[in-house]
């Protein structure tokens, strides 16, 4: 029997028309997950961070022991489409609830093998690899054997034009021999790392640049790829997964190891992207549904009371918990909207909703959590919250899969194409309008 969604924390920030659309088996899962998150996760961010300091590229051992327990209650894998035999058939917007949840705990997703890049690139191998692949690289992902990265952004190329990248891939043979140096894709320092997927230009002369790259599986320890670095993002190293940056000098991988096909990088990266980006937005909306609630608990903090008044009894705090609260609710609606959009029409038709979504959330939600770094004070800042971590992901994420600018241009140069349907209708607004000057007898205006 599924839980009541009535006065239940699991559903309390899920809009109606949403409720309305999730089945019984999807109300049941939201529901565990919740309570896993919550019972499970939450409580412990601070033993993982002690064990992490004992070994920072080691995952944390109550994290593997959590992987163990979230897969014996079939809490594993659950962002899979209904094309694999282990999804429990959940649609986008139903994910899009679990996700959000995952998002209160910043590893929570990883305890469900539900975190990037692992869901993008399960789904990649399993839509576009062949069956000698996916049982050599799939299988041990979705058990949660191995984690895996994706490397696409080169340190000398504009990151918002793939068609620029620029990693040689040549044939020799039945073997790939590559060169070149790529940026971000996790670090070779946590030995879990298994494979990359990798995007480089094969045919580098072909008129057509949506054809010059293909996608291919480089094992990790492969001979001639060295990590010259791990990248810090805003100060912080991200262990134990991390950035790395990468030399590829003469590294060689079997033919065998190409996806889908030479040349067909962008068919495979397009296919990957759309939901992905969903899932990295839901969960910023609920990392920060936790900041607004720790800007809340500080409000109310009888200690601290400047000019004998509680922090939230300040008008401007007053009014700044209401703009926070509603453009919170705003976010949710926004991603909502491209979920059940894919989900209705398709992932290429959702493109303007999904675009949307990326644009609009990372910011709106640091934005949200500056807010509270200021309800905060000095203290808002520091390690005393998770504030700042909070703050530099979703600033992060701003980038991850593009920056903005490249996604804005395409929504604008969609709506471009619409404006001589608007200039056509408004010609006939101002001819309907002479025709009405004549009939009633009134004198025209001069456009």
């Amino acid at each position: 029997m599924a839980p009541s969604l009535e006065n239940n924390p699991a559903f309390n920030r899920i809009p109606p028309w949403v409720k309305a659309k999730l089945r019984p088996q999807a109300i049941e899962i939201i529901q565990r997950v919740y309570d896993w998150v919550e019972t499970e996760c939450i409580p412990a961010e601070r033993v993982v961070q002690a064990q992490l300091q004992n070994n920072r590229w080691k995952t944390a051992p109550l994290i593997h022991e959590l992987r163990k327990k979230a897969k014996a209650q079939g809490l594993f894998n659950i962002f899979l489409p209904n094309h694999f035999k282990e999804s429990p058939g959940l649609t986008n917007l139903e994910y899009a609830c679990c996700a959000e949840i995952m998002g209160r705990c910043y590893w929570a997703a990883q305890t469900m093998n539900c975190h990037a890049p692992e869901t993008g690139n399960i789904e990649l191998l399993a839509k576009y690899c062949n069956d000698a692949q996916k049982e050599k690289w799939l299988k041990p992902l979705m058990d949660g054997d191995m984690s895996s990265a994706y490397s696409m952004t080169e340190p000398d190329r504009a990151s918002s034009d793939a068609t620029t990248i620029a990693c040689s891939m040549k044939r020799d043979g039945d073997e790939l021999v590559i060169n070149g140096r790529k940026l971000y894709g996790n670090s070779q320092m946590n030995d879990e790392l298994g494979i990359y997927i990798l995007m480089g230009c094969s045919d580098p002369e072909n008129p057509n640049p949506w054809a010059r790259h293909t996608m291919v599986i480089v094992p990790a320890r492969s001979k001639g790829l060295t990590m010259k670095r791990n990248l810090t993002i805003m100060g912080y190293d991200h262990a134990p997964e991390g950035h790395g940056e990468y030399v590829y000098e003469n590294v060689r991988v079997p033919a065998a190891n190409i996806i889908l096909g030479e040349g067909r990088a962008f068919e495979i990266a397009q296919g990957r992207l759309g939901p992905g980006r969903i899932h990295h937005c839901m969960r910023l909306i609920g990392q920060t549904e936790r900041a607004f609630e720790l800007a809340l608990i500080r409000c109310i903090d009888e200690r601290k009371k400047p000019r004998g008044k509680l922090i939230g009894e300040f008008d401007s705090n007053i009014e700044r918990v209401a703009y926070m609260r509603m453009r919170l609710d705003s976010m949710r609606q926004i991603v909502m909207n491209a979920a059940d959009t894919m989900d209705i029409m398709g992932n290429k038709a959702g493109r303007y909703a999904i675009a949307q979504s990326k644009v609009l959330i990372p910011k709106m939600a640091a934005d949200i959590i500056d807010e509270c770094m200021q309800i905060w004070g000095g203290q808002g800042l520091t390690q005393y919250t998770a504030l700042p971590e909070m703050w530099t992901y979703a600033r992060f994420v701003r980038l991850a899969d593009g920056p903005d600018s490249s996604h804005a241009h395409q929504v604008g140069r969609d709506q471009m194409k619409t404006a001589k349907g608007f200039e056509t209708r408004h010609k006939q607004y101002q001819q309907r309008y002479h025709e009405l000057c004549k009939q009633w007898n009134v004198e025209e205006d001069i456009f």
